[in-house]
């Protein structure tokens, strides 16, 4: 594999790869509406979804992608979610504690995580950015095939 192909995302192939996918149920219609876009590249990818868990919210989601990586037997996984802008303060803390979360469980484990938390103002910001579930998906599959290559591959 050559330097230029490490980021080539049009030659993405995930035959071979275990994906888990970790869905937050609040904002449940647009959670479920991102977890079909991302199965559904992941399926055109060649990829095997092995595990589906729901969560509650956001700030769930790290500790349900922990158990799974600890688990074993994925190459990556996803996370998926939603936190929508409300009044109060509570919209930073849940989008930054989530997204560290997931940061932290993905180098701690040594496993790639594509975090697609969507963090936006209102629903139909979120419902704009349904397709992230799909970039999600072509991210998990790059990275495990990048972490494998970097495994494997020898300096020179």
């Amino acid at each position: 594999m050559q330097g230029a192909e490490l980021g080539s995302v049009a030659g993405l192939d995930g035959r071979g790869l275990r994906v888990g996918i970790v869905r937050a149920r609040f904002n449940d219609g647009i959670t479920r509406a991102l977890q079909e876009a991302c199965e559904a590249e992941l399926a055109r990818l060649g990829a095997s979804v092995v595990a589906r868990v729901e969560v509650g919210g956001a700030l769930e989601v790290p500790l349900a992608l922990q158990a799974l990586a600890k688990r074993g037997g994925v190459h990556a996984l996803v996370a998926l979610g939603c936190i929508i802008r409300g009044e109060t303060y509570h919209f930073e803390l849940v989008a930054n504690e989530s997204g560290a979360g997931v940061t932290r469980v993905g180098l701690d484990a040594e496993l790639p995580i594509a975090n697609v938390i969507l963090t936006v103002e209102n629903e139909a910001q979120a419902w704009a950015r349904i397709d992230k579930g799909r970039d999600g998906a072509q991210v998990a599959v790059e990275m495990a095939q990048l972490l494998k290559f970097l495994r494997t591959e020898t300096p020179s």
